[in-house]
């Protein structure tokens, strides 16, 4: 294992230390085990807070999208481990303004239970909550099993979304939890690895692959895809997670829509810019616009080469949301 660290077991506090030293204007570190980063300046009163949280591995997901416009607090577990139930309730009161608190996190088992055993906590203290799962990756289940989707590089866009309607003036608990629904559903992603990475603690690398294989649909953990099997030109790899998008979304001509095209962490900014014009001059071809293009390190899985593509369709409300201002340390609008 090559990694810069000191010991493996203090490799998510001592990053958090780093985090948190760098930008003092944008978070502060709260909860019993440090593992809650919040707004700098606390809960803005009146306001629907937004948290989320997960295993740390993918920044800037998730601890990296708190601030204006975006999440108010988030709770963090170790490499690829989702957060404590106590590191839960912890965020959640840190992003309570008195306007009640949403819960928006990706589809996995162990963090769904900890996030609905913290609301349960604190709903039983008087705070209003509601909970929506960001289940966006095609490749983990069909269109009939939406339900059962991982949550991959969509967290981004519903971050966006339901942060910005959160900042509208009067916005209610229940219009922001809309919102966050409605870019879930509009959102879905793919994606491709052609390395693995290695979780720190245990010293190992995540799966195994050939120098010069793929794996079409792996997840951000090294869940399994839907093939493997050799590299293929730049192209090829992102017509197909085009043609699996557009399959499975039916955005047709006419229709507008974001695209992200994430680097899972060690795939350059050159190579996603790759991806991009093949992807720009198929959706151009197929008259589908794009509005609000991402290019660039969003949602990470260590240092795993391969990449990501994430369509939003969009309608009039969900531009504007998108277009709205916010800003953390990673992202500015």
């Amino acid at each position: 294992m090559k990694k810069i660290l000191n010991n493996p077991a203090d490799y998510v506090d001592e990053m958090l230390d780093g985090l948190v030293a760098a930008h003092p204007e944008s978070y502060r570190r709260l909860g019993e085990g440090g593992r809650v980063i919040a707004r700098a300046g606390g809960p803005v009163q009146g306001k629907v807070g937004i948290v989320s949280g997960g295993g740390s591995g993918h920044l800037p997901t998730f601890t990296g999208y708190v601030g204006p416009g975006l999440l108010d607090a988030c709770s963090i577990g170790n490499v690829f481990a989702g957060p404590s139930v106590g590191d839960c309730v912890d965020a959640m009161r840190a992003a309570d303004g008195g306007s009640g608190v949403l819960r928006l996190y990706g589809n996995y088992g162990g963090d769904r239970m900890n996030f609905d055993m913290a609301g349960e906590m604190l709903e039983m203290e008087g705070m209003e909550t509601t909970s929506v799962l960001v289940a966006d990756d095609v490749a983990s289940a069909g269109p009939e099993e939406r339900a059962k989707r991982r949550g991959v590089a969509g967290l981004v866009y519903a971050y966006k979304i339901a942060g910005a309607m959160a900042d509208r003036p009067g916005a209610t608990l229940g219009e922001v939890t809309a919102a966050a629904r409605r870019a879930v559903s509009a959102t879905a992603s793919i994606g491709v690895a052609l390395t693995p990475c290695i979780v720190p603690e245990s010293g190992k690398p995540t799966f195994s692959i050939a120098d010069d294989e793929m794996e079409m649909g792996m997840g951000i953990h090294g869940e399994p895809g839907i093939w493997r099997g050799p590299l293929r030109r730049a192209d090829e790899i992102a017509g197909e997670m085009l043609d699996r998008l557009l399959a499975d979304t039916g955005i047709g001509r006419g229709e507008r829509v974001s695209v992200l095209v994430n680097s899972l962490g060690a795939t350059p900014h050159e190579e996603l810019y790759i991806l991009y014009r093949h992807v720009a001059r198929r959706l151009a071809d197929a008259g589908v616009t794009i509005s609000v293009p991402l290019v660039g390190r969003y949602a990470t899985s260590m240092e795993m080469a391969g990449a990501s593509l994430t369509l939003l369709r969009l309608d009039e409300e969900l531009e504007a949301l998108l277009r709205a201002p916010a800003s953390c340390p990673f992202w500015s609008v």
